[in-house]
């Protein structure tokens, strides 16, 4: 039996419609024993304690990014998961870009040499609402939170210590809250590689998403997709189309693939990954990167160890 969990009744009659499933509630799902595995993309504050459930009703779990907001808790989660040895796969679904899977291919086979310098770049057309941006932790947490799990997976190196600098730039609300819109990140890892992150909430041009791996090589990178691949060129000049307007489009076959991913792993039962070590490797960056913001100093990354 398929279900959908939501709280809004119209958008889960909707997806529940659409893929023949039925609309319940929460508990009917956690006490149905032909469940196997459940997908969280609930707010970010509800991932921990609906992680929970699955892992005391013995259902694997697929959950979006983060596992949660506070770093004690997560890591807490993160033990219950590896002690209930049940399957978990967090949604870190840049990993899945075709794109940035063929760019760590080329890093791994040593086309570029040694990785030196990472420039990530992350930009969102507008913010989103300053209810949502309290919810999910602020700019580093919802969005950086991202760029960190790349430049981990793409180097394999866990970040030593991070330095950011940030400030709310896009509207008068986000100021007002003591929000961020507008953050650079540059994280120092243990090979002596440099990763430079910059984030912001507001571009005029659609969905930015970059990246430049300078290696002792050389260098590789993933530019910006176009909306489509029709250029008009005049004496005026060349006109390109922009970017993907947001993630939706951007990443759609990433959020495909991650799944995918996931049931293929389920069926097997090899290793998941992205972890929830992944998640919370990821979160403790995100955390010196906000201490950085607040003492205005470079900050070493505590890990639970």
């Amino acid at each position: 039996m398929d279900y959908v969990v939501d709280p809004t009744g119209h958008t889960a009659d909707e997806l529940a419609g659409r893929f023949g499933a039925t609309v319940v509630d929460a508990d009917t799902v956690f006490a149905d024993p032909d469940v196997s595995a459940i997908v969280i993309a609930s707010a970010a504050p509800t991932h921990t304690l609906l992680i929970g459930r699955a892992i005391e009703a013995g259902k694997g779990v697929f959950c979006e990014k983060p596992i949660g907001l506070g770093v004690h808790n997560v890591r807490e989660t993160a033990k219950q998961i590896d002690r209930a040895s049940l399957p978990f796969q967090l949604g870190f679904n840049r990993r899945f870009d075709p794109h940035f899977v063929a760019l760590k291919a080329r890093i791994d086979a040593d086309e570029i040499g040694r990785p030196e310098l990472i420039v990530l770049t992350s930009r969102d057309p507008q913010p989103p609402p300053i209810s949502y941006i309290k919810e999910c932790g602020g700019i580093i947490r919802e969005t950086t939170i991202h760029d960190i799990d790349v430049a981990r997976w793409l180097t394999g190196e866990e970040p030593n210590a991070v330095y950011a600098s940030g400030a709310g730039l896009t509207s008068d609300a986000i100021r007002a809250e003591g929000e961020l819109d507008t953050v650079a990140i540059t994280l120092q890892m243990p090979s002596g590689a440099i990763i430079v992150i910059n984030n912001s909430w507001r571009v005029v041009y659609g969905y930015d998403q970059r990246i430049e791996v300078l290696g002792s090589k050389g260098m590789l990178s993933v530019a910006n997709r176009p909306r489509n691949l029709v250029s008009a060129w005049s004496s005026d000049g060349i006109r390109k189309e922009t970017p993907d307007p947001f993630f939706a489009e951007r990443y759609a076959e990433s959020y495909v693939e991650e799944i995918h991913c996931f049931l293929r792993h389920l069926a097997s039962g090899s290793m998941m990954s992205p972890s929830a070590t992944d998640g919370l490797k990821a979160l403790e960056v995100a955390e010196a990167a906000h201490e950085s913001l607040i003492t205005k100093r470079e900050v070493r990354v505590a890990y639970d160890v």
